[in-house]
């Protein structure tokens, strides 16, 4: 019962996320008519902040709801094999079908809205920027949940304005995204869900940056342990 609540806060919880998306940047830019001005950056930014807070509190209240499967993917790779087949089994399509479901409500309820991020450099750099963005928030993420345990308010700010801080370096590169299931959502609407560069770009690089950065992260905690360890037997 508790793999199927996950299943279904995950669809749920990636159908509002691409919505809220959307719904900022009405606010900033038709109903408050500030377009591309500085202040609509930051008051586009602050709400984003805020949004973020509130998928955080979400997560939490369902107990691990998410909507990025980049998120669920470190944690499952940390795990055991079980959890990793349910999570790329179930939770990602779970979020997946969330994403692209949403998506065909927004462009049936607001048909003039755009069709998402795109790719706007080489096949290449797009990879690697995606790649660069991904490795850098886990490493974060990580690094906050081991440093902060238990602190939901400095762990969530933490995240947010770095997630936020990443996406406006690769906005024009890749759109920033650093999740796989809300560009799928919007390429499956363009009808390019099954290219090349949407599955390399948004898919591979971000997933195996995914992976390396939990390694990575696992390799200097260890390393970090053992230093304190021969500290330690120095001392006595």
């Amino acid at each position: 019962m508790g793999n199927f609540k996950l299943i279904v806060s995950d669809f749920v919880m990636s159908f509002m996320w691409v919505w809220s998306g959307v719904l900022i940047k009405m606010f900033v830019y038709n109903i408050l008519g500030l377009g591309h001005q500085p202040s609509g950056e930051v008051i586009k930014g602050a709400l984003y902040i805020i949004n973020m807070f509130y998928f955080a509190f979400l997560g939490k209240v369902t107990k691990g709801g998410a909507y990025n499967p980049l998120t669920i993917l470190s944690a499952a790779i940390s795990g055991d094999f079980s959890n990793f087949i349910f999570t790329a089994g179930a939770r990602i399509p779970a979020q997946v079908i969330g994403s692209i479901t949403g998506v065909r409500l927004i462009i049936e309820t607001f048909p003039e809205i755009g069709l998402g991020p795109r790719l706007n450099v080489d096949l290449h750099q797009g990879a690697l920027t995606e790649g660069l963005l991904t490795f850098a928030i886990v490493i974060i993420s990580l690094g906050s949940a081991e440093k902060i345990p238990g602190s939901f308010f400095r762990k969530t700010w933490i995240s947010s304005v770095s997630k936020l801080a990443l996406h406006i370096l690769g906005s024009d590169l890749t759109g920033g995204c650093m999740n796989p299931a809300s560009v799928v959502g919007w390429a499956y609407a363009r009808g390019d869900h099954v290219t090349k560069e949407h599955i390399l770009v948004y898919w591979l690089a971000p997933m195996k940056a995914t992976v390396l950065a939990v390694l990575a992260f696992k390799l200097l905690v260890r390393r970090q342990k053992g230093e304190k360890g021969n500290l330690k037997d120095k001392s006595e």
